[in-house]
Order: C-alpha cells, then sequence, then structure tokens
C-alpha cells in the first residue's frame, strides 16, 4: 500500500513537479524562483535538474527548465 506522501515537503513537491506530463513527454515547464525556493530551496531542486539530465535558466523571477537532455542555443 502506497503511503500519501506530504505534497509541501521539498520531496513530495519536487515529485509532484517533475511527475507532470510535461515533463513526461520533454517538454518545458517554468516556476517562479520564490516558489522553488519556498518548497524546495534551489539547491535541492538544481540537483534534482542536474540528476535528471535537465538544464534551467533564469530570467527575473521564473526558472524555466528544459525537460529533456537536447542542447539550448540562444538566438539573440
Amino acid at each position: 500500500m502506497m503511503r500519501p506522501t506530504n505534497r509541501f515537503s521539498p520531496e513530495g513537491w519536487l515529485r509532484d513537479v517533475f511527475a507532470s506530463r510535461a515533463v513526461q513527454q520533454g517538454q518545458v515547464i517554468r516556476r517562479q524562483k520564490r516558489d522553488i525556493e519556498h518548497y524546495a530551496g534551489m539547491p535541492l531542486f538544481l540537483r534534482e535538474v542536474r540528476e535528471r539530465g535537465f538544464q534551467a535558466v533564469e530570467n527575473r523571477d521564473q526558472v524555466v527548465i528544459f525537460c529533456n537532455q537536447a542542447p539550448i542555443r540562444r538566438l539573440t
């Protein structure tokens, strides 16, 4: 029997973020920096991103996560 997870624990929050359909399909997701810092902490979040082979960029208060291992090329 599976135990319910605490959504608001860092591990539960990360599990929810990376269980989304967009992540499973290798698309792009974004989260507000303050939410990442509040729910998981940036070091733990970035470790999870790296362990999955993903990349993330920050712009102002948003973090964009590329949920695949393709290279990122800045166009401008």
